[in-house]
């Protein structure tokens, strides 16, 4: 039987009729408000909402435009501990211009410029009638208080906006913050403020990789009215910013601190007027640190001299390069160890190219070589002359071996005499002196030519290495900053030339091994328990005013470890009245001692047969790679990081990790502090004895709770009693000794 009942569809389909003419209806009635709206804020220039005449501020003057600003890019160390960040700050802004009010009437200005004079005095730190000097300038629209008001931070904008004072208002700002200090500071650099408002880098990384770290500055655009206030349903325009990418670089925090604290050592022994220094991974030419002394605080800018020692610093390296003249002799097939020659002084004439020639007339000589301090030694043999570092032996293989075109060959082909162009870093080529017989023979031991640390370094990868020239490099990555995973620029090593063989730098290396660990070598009192070392040192006479001075003299040692086939090496020099070094060599010995600690050299017995001498006590360290923890419990962060020996401190009260240091992917050890933030108001201050200042910048760092630090060492006070709950804003002391 047919189905005679009306299709559902009919009625539900009247309903939807009727609720679509329901709909068109007031559709047309908005749009017909809407092009009313227009018209009249078009036409008769009339803001209909509002009822508000536009006519006084239609053109470009009301219509504001607020920079968001990006946040730079962070810098690393190679296991990502911050050496670089910005913080979050605000400036203060004061209105003065009477004629600004609020929507009901109220003052948007400063009124009572006394009683706000006197609170942001207070607040602020700033004397009561500077304060009331800037809020009671003439003709001014608005005011900010100087370099006391910028770069606040939200506990102190907070503490002034509690006072909800009429005309005070504030602007994002960004201060650029280095929670290590000194760190390396020559070499990073510093960000400042422009006269247009924005911040760039001034030297060092920072100003090289600027464009890589600034990124780019969004904004949002409005239309106000004339007192200044956005208008209800006007357009607003807002293009976010995009953060600079985040740098990696090679140095290693626990050396470079270690190098720096050498420097310390250095200044209290021997009072110098400078000194400078680096630690290079020799296969790569990565930099793992890098420094000099007097450097300068970038969160103070207190500098003294912008000069980077190492690459913008030439000068005369002494008997550091006379390894150079027996790699070339040796290269050349000319070397025989056991030769002997003259050890006490080596006269000479010139020749019709100007080439020393050895003469025995010494009354009508052009000049004579002597040895340092005019030393004596009867025969020595070749390997003793770099042994016991005479400039006679030197000056011998250079003109009766081979010839000073020679040798002037090979260290060019080492690289010297030119930029070596790493990473952008400014740098000086310095100058070759090779005219004279003097000339000549003198750069056979080092003197007379200039040459930088960082041409050094680089020649050095070759005698310490295959014979192959490293070029030393800084920035190990650039990574976007929403992409970690996004490379934007890989460090790799690259080889510049290939001036010797890998036969010779080993022949050389035997040499350079009696430098350290024979009695009488000159390197013999920086011999190390850890492991064996080479090195070859430099005592460099000074020229002042076109005269060698004899009491002033620069000391330095260039040291590869561990001697059988060096890894590492340890540069270190520094400008002084002379002084007799003799056995106060501890300043270079730690900074040796650390880098074979750091990346666990050792070798069970010495290459003469001699045991080293081994801690009575061994612990044993393990290194494994951070997991990723953030958002995770701490249960689960705990039990992830069991197996990894680390000390893991929980950081606020919360039950999941929001932040994490070191981050995920970098390298861990047995001992090594863990630390997980799970609030960012408080936390329970730790017990901070005996922590370095690696450590207590890692709490810094993770909380972003500003800490004061003095002094170096370990910590041996703290302003915060162990088990206090601290909170954001609390000034926190430490001291180090």
């Amino acid at each position: 039987m047919a189905d005679k009942r009306k299709p559902r569809r009919h009625r539900t389909g009247k309903r939807h009729f009727n609720i679509l003419g329901q709909f068109t209806v007031i559709a047309s009635v908005c749009i017909a408000l809407l092009i009313a709206d227009v018209f009249l804020v078009s036409v008769h220039k009339l803001h209909a909402r509002s009822n508000t005449d536009l006519s006084v501020y239609a053109d470009t003057k009301n219509v504001v435009t607020e920079t968001i600003h990006a946040q730079r890019g962070f810098i690393y160390d190679s296991q990502g501990n911050i050496i670089a960040e910005d913080n979050h700050t605000y400036n203060i802004i004061c209105i003065l211009d009477e004629n600004r009010l609020n929507a009901d009437d109220s003052p948007a200005y400063v009124k009572d410029k006394e009683g706000t004079a006197g609170i942001l005095s207070e607040i602020l730190g700033i004397a009561y009638d500077k304060v009331l000097g800037y809020l009671t300038q003439e003709g001014k629209f608005q005011t900010e208080l100087g370099d006391s008001g910028r770069n606040l931070s939200k506990e102190v904008k907070d503490a002034i906006e509690a006072y909800d004072l009429p005309g005070i208002e504030f602007e994002d700002s960004v201060q650029r913050v280095y929670p290590l200090g000194t760190f390396a500071s020559n070499l990073i650099g510093y960000v400042s403020r422009d006269e247009d408002g924005t911040y760039s880098g001034k030297m060092g990384i920072e100003q090289v990789l600027e464009s890589y770290l600034s990124g780019k500055d969004g904004y949002t655009t409005y239309q106000t009215d004339a007192d200044g206030f956005v208008l209800p349903g006007m357009k607003e325009t807002t293009v976010s910013a995009t953060n600079g990418a985040n740098v990696t670089l090679t140095l290693n925090k626990n050396i470079q601190e270690t190098l720096e604290q050498s420097f310390a050592t250095t200044n209290e022994t021997f009072h110098p007027d400078r000194i400078w220094g680096a630690v290079v991974e020799v296969d790569t030419g990565k930099v793992i640190a890098w420094g000099q002394s007097p450097s300068f605080d970038p969160n103070t800018l207190d500098i003294t001299d912008y000069s980077n020692y190492g690459s913008q610093v030439p000068y005369e390296p002494g008997s550091t390069l006379k390894t150079f003249t027996w790699a070339a002799t040796i290269n050349e097939g000319k070397y025989d160890s056991n030769a002997t020659a003259e050890g006490y002084r080596y006269c000479y004439v010139s020749d019709e190219n100007n080439n020393p020639v050895r003469t025995m007339d010494t009354e009508n000589a052009y000049g004579c070589v002597m040895n340092y301090h005019n030393e004596s030694y009867s025969n020595p043999t070749l390997d003793d002359g770099l042994k016991y570092s005479l400039n006679t032996v030197a000056a011998t293989l250079e003109n009766e071996y081979i010839t000073p075109d020679i040798l002037l060959d090979y260290l060019n082909a080492f690289g010297f005499f030119s930029n070596v162009n790493t990473d952008g870093i400014l740098e000086e080529a310095g100058h070759l002196n090779f005219t004279w017989p003097a000339d000549k023979i003198n750069l056979s031991f080092g003197q007379g030519s200039t040459v930088t640390m960082l041409q050094l370094l680089q020649a050095y990868t070759a005698i310490f290495g295959d014979g192959t020239v490293k070029k030393p490099y800084f920035i190990d990555s650039i990574r976007d900053a929403y992409d970690n995973a996004n490379v934007l620029y890989q460090g790799e090593t690259e080889v510049v030339s290939e001036p010797i063989t890998a036969e010779t730098a080993e022949k050389v290396r035997s040499v350079m091994y009696k430098v350290a660990n024979e009695q009488g070598g000159t390197a013999y009192n920086y011999r190390i328990p850890e492991c064996s070392i080479i090195a070859k040192t430099g005592t460099t006479e000074v020229a002042i005013n076109g005269t060698y001075e004899t009491d002033y003299i620069i000391s330095s040692i260039m040291v590869g470890l561990p001697a059988n086939q060096p890894k590492y090496m340890v540069y270190y020099a520094f400008a002084m009245n002379f002084q007799n070094i003799g056995t106060r060599t501890e300043a270079v010995t730690n900074i040796l001692r650390k880098v074979a600690q750091e990346y666990h050299l050792s070798d069970n017995m010495e290459e003469s047969g001699t045991p080293v001498e081994q801690p009575s006590t061994v612990t044993s360290v393990t290194s494994s790679e951070m997991p990723s923890l953030l958002n995770h419990s701490i249960t689960y962060a705990n039990d992830k990081l069991s197996a990894s020996g680390t000390q893991v401190i929980v950081l606020g009260s919360g039950d999941t990790v929001i932040d994490q240091f070191p981050k995920s992917g970098t390298t861990i050890d047995t001992g090594q502090r863990v630390f997980l933030l799970t609030d960012t108001q408080s936390f329970v201050m730790p017990d901070l004895s005996g922590w370095t200042r690696k450590d207590v910048a890692s709490l810094w760092a993770v909380t972003g709770f500003a800490f004061e630090m003095e002094n170096d060492g370990v910590v041996v006070s703290q302003s915060i009693p162990p088990g206090t709950t601290v909170t954001r804003g609390t000034n926190i002391r430490v001291v180090f000794g």
